[in-house]
């Protein structure tokens, strides 16, 4: 077990919100449910609990009800190789959702992710101040981030 694991509050949507994650992600899948039973103050037959991992990552979920909310606050950073895995995941992620800038994106549920690519941490940490200038004025101008786009920014062109 990790030592520290995300624990999420989701409304009453909790199972349709793990099938959608593990659906997305390669390497995920749902470890355990427990369902709320005839004598609980649930929906007999929901899920309550579950335990889900998406790339090695494990966590924990509550189906609690609406007094809680996600916000932009806390958010997932996943590092991309191809601009393939960013438009994927940018799309799948964003469906019914919210597309914000700089690669944020907030999912029909109400997590906020950031799809970014690999290269762009690189560009950025890059001891030519003026190239890794160019690349974050290049990266304030998008929502998804466009390797390409990063790229000639980064060359100067």
């Amino acid at each position: 077990m990790q030592k520290i694991t995300p624990f999420l509050w989701f409304d009453a949507n909790l199972e349709e919100a793990m099938n959608f994650y593990v659906s997305i992600f390669k390497n995920s899948k749902i470890i355990r449910l427990s369902h709320y039973g005839e004598d609980s103050a649930g929906v007999p037959g929901r899920v309550v609990t579950g335990t889900f991992q998406i790339e090695g990552q494990e966590f924990h979920a509550l189906s609690g009800g609406p007094m809680f909310k996600f916000t932009p606050a806390i958010s997932f950073f996943v590092d991309c190789k191809t601009q393939e895995e960013v438009d994927a995941l940018w799309d799948k992620l964003s469906a019914g959702g919210k597309k914000e800038r700089c690669g944020w994106l907030q999912d029909k549920y109400g997590i906020s992710w950031q799809i970014i690519p690999d290269i762009l941490g690189k560009m950025l940490n890059d001891p030519d101040r003026v190239k890794s200038q160019r690349v974050m004025q290049a990266m304030l101008k998008m929502d998804k981030i466009i390797m390409a786009d990063l790229t000639n920014a980064y060359e100067g062109k």
